[in-house]
């Protein structure tokens, strides 16, 4: 029975551990993805193509004075949490219809890995 317990323990604590190692590991796989799908249009400053990312974690959504967002994402509301981001880039079109993004992530853990590199970019 102690056994059982102690190893249930060391695997809760080593899970844990595993997941603080993980926030920095999905940030850079995060960075790598973001070069590949994302860098061609989001630059360090807006475009006519593409709004700048940094700080857009937490943002409110379609906020940045510099870039013309579509109406679609302009009525949209509310701000870029986790759940948002990862929903706007799993589906551009059907978060905010009429929107300029063209490029969807269809990956889960591709998706993960850009909204915690996106979480980097202050």
């Amino acid at each position: 029975m102690f056994r059982h317990a102690f190893a249930a323990a060391l695997a809760t604590v080593l899970g844990a551990a595993a997941g603080l190692a993980a926030a920095p590991a999905l940030a850079a796989d995060g960075a790598q993805l973001f070069a590949l799908q994302c860098r061609a249009c989001h630059q360090a400053a807006s475009t006519p193509m593409a709004p700048a990312l940094t700080g857009v974690a937490g943002a409110k959504i379609a906020a940045r004075q510099d870039f013309a967002y579509s109406p679609g994402l302009k009525a949209k509301g509310g701000t870029w949490t986790d759940a948002n981001l990862e929903a706007f880039l799993k589906s551009p079109t059907a978060f905010a219809p009429g929107t300029k993004m063209p490029i969807a992530v269809p990956a889960d853990d591709g998706r993960a890995a850009i909204v915690g590199y996106l979480h980097t970019l202050k």
